[in-house]
């Protein structure tokens, strides 16, 4: 093979080189900066709870859930890095600096947390200022091996070690794939011992975190309050938003900036869709203007500082108030929403409140003929003309994940039981297209959905989310207050 003859010629890194005498210079003359003695994870104290009950469920097996890797945005910037879930949620340990960090649990049922400890300051080290993915010039101090063992609880070793685990002959073993690739090279021998499905392992991974601790509900409530402040900065950033040609992307600013703010950041992409973009169920382009005599779908969450995310939407005037034709729209999704609500409480099943919105949806749909069906025809699962119109389900799981437990098996989740501690949304919605030429005129181009979040008690369910207007007349009562 020829090699290529621009390759000598090429940039590579814009780094200057570090001279021997820099290099030396670099290793000396460091304080000691360690963390305090009591600090600890946030919900360190539940922790140990949760590796009980996923070693019991696989017990003599050894169980590897990675935090994952980096991946590239562009060129040699990496996305912002979020541990997985399940590893979050086993260990409390949240940040960027668990970068190719993994939590095995053993066999015997002690976990063991494989760690990159802190970039050694000494003669012959050069990644605390060389490397840019892990070395604490570019990115920030990570723990000693002893301060995550402190912080966590869990007992510590060297990431370097988890190769050595990993060779030779292995305990049954079960891996969170597709997490981490060299996790996966490592474990992916065709053998007996590592030929569990790891698909199960990911199911009872994701159901272990179906049901919420009091802690995760008062993470999830914080994660609520911040998002309700953040729907209150947008609508006082209308003014504004309305003299920029891109508003919408002006207001997923202001929500973003508080979400920033008060936590680690948004928990999903925002929603801006004003008119006929909320007909869009995942518009996150929040490119277009802003028009006054249309509304604006806001469906946005802060992601709090532990990971856990509100997820609530509001369908605002950007006026300030309802047209006729909004307005009916507005209270035949809001209808559908309460009855979803009505249904929720211990034992219902989880599918019971899509039903019971989707009723009244299909009634009112009847109601103003744009049915070519009757209502009960519609409602069939056979047939389901309504859902050109709703498209979607009303809701899913909440929790460290926007769509928590996705990975739940269906006996579990989509066909189980309501319990109490699961926070869940209920979130119907009508999605008018502007080019459908089964409605009529004055209903194409409104797109409304209204989402809450709720928790489940002892003997119904508990709107997370209150403090936000879900009426109309509330709506536009709030509004006009922070307009002013």
């Amino acid at each position: 093979m020829t090699a290529d003859p621009l390759a000598a010629l090429a940039t590579g890194s814009h780094d200057l080189p570090v001279s021997e005498t820099l290099a030396a210079f670099l290793t000396q003359g460091w304080a000691p900066t360690p963390l305090p003695a009591d600090a600890r994870t946030p919900g360190h104290h539940v922790t140990p709870a949760r590796r009980a009950r996923l070693a019991a469920a696989f017990p003599g097996e050894r169980l590897v859930v990675p935090a994952g890797q980096l991946h590239v945005r562009s060129n040699s910037c990496d996305y912002r890095f979020r541990p997985h879930s399940a590893y979050a949620h086993l260990t409390g340990l949240t940040g960027e600096d668990q970068v190719g960090h993994v939590l095995v649990v053993e066999p015997t049922g002690e976990a063991v947390l494989y760690a990159r400890p802190r970039s050694q300051r000494t003669p012959g080290s050069r990644e605390f200022y060389g490397d840019r993915r892990h070395g604490e010039f570019w990115v920030g101090r990570r723990p000693e091996l002893a301060e995550a063992e402190q912080l966590t609880g869990i007992r510590t070793v060297h990431l370097d070690r988890l190769a050595a685990l990993l060779d030779g002959p292995q305990p049954a073993t079960r891996v969170l794939t597709g997490t981490d690739p060299a996790v996966d090279a490592a474990t992916g021998r065709p053998c007996a011992a590592t030929a569990f499905a790891d698909g199960e392992f990911a199911a009872v991974l994701a159901e272990l975190r179906l049901v919420k601790d009091a802690w995760e509900v008062e993470q999830l409530q914080l994660s609520v309050d911040h998002t309700v402040t953040g729907f209150a900065d947008v609508v006082r950033a209308l003014p504004a938003a309305l003299r920029h040609p891109r508003g919408e992307r002006w207001l997923e600013g202001a929500f973003n900036q508080r979400a920033r703010a008060e936590g680690n950041g948004v928990g999903y992409d925002t929603i801006v869709a004003s008119g006929a973009h909320a007909c869009s169920l995942h518009w996150i382009r929040n490119d277009g203007p802003l028009d006054p005599t249309q509304l604006l779908l806001l469906d946005a969450g802060v992601e709090t500082d532990s990971l856990y995310t509100a997820d609530i939407t509001r369908t605002l005037p950007i006026s300030g108030t309802f047209s006729p034709v909004q307005r009916e729209v507005y209270d035949l999704v809001l209808a559908a929403q309460s009855a979803g609500i009505a249904t929720l409480k211990p034992g219902a099943s989880f599918r019971d409140f899509h039903r019971a919105a989707m009723r009244v949806i299909v009634e009112g749909l009847a109601d103003w003929g744009v049915l070519r069906v009757p209502a009960e025809e519609s409602l069939r699962d056979d047939v389901g003309l309504h859902r050109r119109y709703t498209l979607c389900s009303s809701g899913h799981m909440l929790g460290l994940d926007l769509h928590d437990c996705a990975r739940a098996r269906a006996a579990t989740y989509l066909d189980g039981v309501l319990e109490e501690g699961m926070v869940l949304t209920v979130e119907p919605g009508l999605y008018l297209q502007p080019d459908d030429e089964t409605l009529p005129l004055e209903l194409r181009g409104i797109g409304v959905r209204i989402e809450d979040d709720l928790v489940i008690t002892a003997d119904g369910a508990r709107l997370m989310s209150a403090e936000l207007p879900r009426t109309a007349d509330d709506v536009e009562e709030w509004m006009g207050a922070l307009l002013g």
